[in-house]
């Protein structure tokens, strides 16, 4: 048999000269130049016991569980919330009866920036970009007739993480439900706000303490609670490459794991509910191959470089979403195809939960119609294609695992280099996460600009814009909100929330575990905004320095 080399001199190269190679770019988005063809000479230096194994198995390049889809499928999580609490329990129960089997809560940008709802700086914004919660009266609402031991709760939400995440709990309790049967996930990276959302409060440190007292009572209280989901998706959505969300996401990870650490914690009493969120953008091959590799390491890393013992904290397990930033206002109908390869790579990539975006994502929030469909697409995958019948179906393919090695290469060439320089928070401080994001959507906008990277409908393919319904936000919902949190406020006990908002501040001072404090506030219906503030007081407000 040829070598690949015999092959390309005396096949290939003749045959693009009859036929020469289109003037494309074949480059993938992390900017890698994909070969012609791909054969066993490529694997040389590739072990399948070592580099793949088996399903289950460490190191896990073939999925965390043996029987993957063939046992369970994936949870279907869309990502839902507008307007108010009534306003989003009602798309929440529209959409479990749709199918779903998991919800995922978007919040307005005053809650994810730890203001209430009628606030100066909220004006105009409340309701719009999620839904607003500013009191366990507003999760009281949100939840609704949805039992929290059989669903399970995806709440994105990072800077107020852990008053969220203490209302959504007291609300359980208020129930009477047994806190070891709930299960979900708060999103809770605050390194990410830092490197590219910059939905941040506080500064890093103390931001990151916050992160930490969840991974020490969490396991405790909340065992069935992933209470972090440590996020590439708004690093990819803010510019970055794939092997660069691949790789500032797990430093994150590492981050986290060694501030545990150094508190004293257990690697295996915590790295077991630590879970990982993706964006699964268009190259579909490199999405595939990115979240093998992100296994892989996040395996080898924990066993072998931190001394995890048990099994399950080798194990990466991940949510992953639609890439929301691929899918243009321009001819929103294609999106859906979009949607649907992106998430046709999630699954044979292994992902345990995913959220396939709507077609009108870049015109406002879904209307019901446009998430039913996106929800349609994951039942389509799940049950039409076959995909999930056979475990990692890609595996020894010659591209596939030669792809997922470039990538663990290249990603770990960044975490070395993070490592070096001191570590991520040194990172954010000095302005390298920023500068390489921004040097990489500089490379991909020039791309489309000179048509070296074609987007349909965008660059190429162009026609008069089709209009689509939009979803749109009651200005009702900013009164209806005010009216709540007075009625709150007057006929909550205030000698107890005094004593509660005391106790936050205290667990402040003296870098107690904050968790207990939160919970207490929770109960005693202390606002979301009343408990941001007191910890200003105490660890001031984060400014972003400038980059040049």
């Amino acid at each position: 048999m040829k070598t690949k080399n015999e092959w390309m001199s005396s096949v290939y190269g003749p045959a693009t000269q009859k036929f020469p190679e289109r003037k494309y770019n074949f480059t993938n988005l992390s900017d890698m130049d994909p070969e012609p063809i791909y054969t066993a000479d490529d694997q040389k230096d590739w072990d399948a016991e070592r580099d793949l194994g088996y399903p289950g198995e460490f190191p896990y390049t073939r999925g965390v569980q043996p029987s993957v889809y063939r046992g369970k499928l994936w949870t279907m999580r869309m990502f839902a919330g507008f307007g108010s609490a009534e306003q989003t329990n009602e798309r929440f129960h529209a959409l479990l009866k749709a199918g779903q089997t998991g919800l995922s809560t978007a919040f307005d940008l005053p809650t994810l920036m730890g203001y209430d709802s009628d606030h100066h700086f909220s004006r105009g914004e409340v309701g719009k970009c999620g839904v607003a919660v500013s009191s366990l009266a507003d999760m009281e609402i949100l939840f609704g007739g949805i039992d929290p031991e059989t669903v399970t709760t995806s709440m994105t939400i990072n800077s107020p993480a852990n008053a969220i995440w203490a209302m959504y709990i007291a609300n359980a309790q208020k129930q009477g439900k047994d806190l070891n049967k709930i299960g979900g996930t708060i999103q809770n990276d605050i390194l990410k706000e830092f490197i590219a959302q910059k939905e941040f409060i506080y500064p890093p440190a103390p931001s990151v303490k916050l992160v930490i007292d969840t991974f020490e009572w969490g396991p405790k209280v909340v065992p069935k609670w992933n209470f972090i989901s440590v996020s590439g998706y708004h690093i990819r959505e803010a510019g970055a490459t794939g092997v660069q969300e691949l790789a500032f996401t797990l430093a994150d990870g590492f981050h986290y794991v060694e501030k545990a650490l150094e508190r004293g914690l257990d690697i295996d009493e915590f790295a077991p509910r630590i879970s990982f969120f993706w964006d699964i953008h268009n190259d579909f091959f490199e999405e595939i191959a990115k979240l093998r590799a992100a296994r892989r390491i996040w395996a080898r890393q924990m066993r072998d470089r931190y001394g995890a013992k048990n099994p399950k904290s080798w194990m990466l397990r991940t949510h992953s979403q639609t890439a929301g930033v691929s899918l243009p206002a321009q001819q929103p109908l294609n999106n859906i195809a979009r949607v649907a390869i992106q998430a046709l790579a999630a699954v044979l990539g292994g992902t345990q939960s995913l959220h396939t975006d709507a077609f009108d994502e870049a015109l406002a929030l879904p209307t019901e119609d446009a998430a039913t469909i996106a929800l349609r697409t994951q039942q389509i995958i799940a049950y039409e294609t076959g995909v999930a019948g056979v475990v990692d179906p890609l595996a020894g393919s010659y591209y596939v695992e030669k792809l997922t090695d470039d990538i663990e290469r290249a990603a770990m060439g960044y975490i070395e280099q993070i490592r070096m320089m001191g570590g991520v928070e040194e990172g954010i401080d000095n302005g390298f996460f920023q500068l390489e994001m921004a040097e990489a959507a500089y490379r991909y906008q020039r791309e489309v600009e000179t048509k070296s990277r074609i987007i349909v409908g965008v660059n190429d393919f162009v026609q008069d814009a089709v209009q689509v319904p939009i979803q749109l936000i009651d200005p009702e919902v900013e009164r209806v909100q005010e009216a709540r949190l007075a009625r709150v406020r007057r006929e909550r006990d205030p000698a107890r929330v005094e004593k509660a908002i005391e106790d936050l501040r205290q667990s402040a001072v003296t870098g107690a575990n904050s968790m207990p404090a939160f919970l207490e506030c929770a109960h005693a219906y202390v606002t979301l905004g009343e408990q941001m503030d007191v910890l200003k007081t105490v660890y001031g407000e984060y400014v972003e320095p400038a980059v040049v």
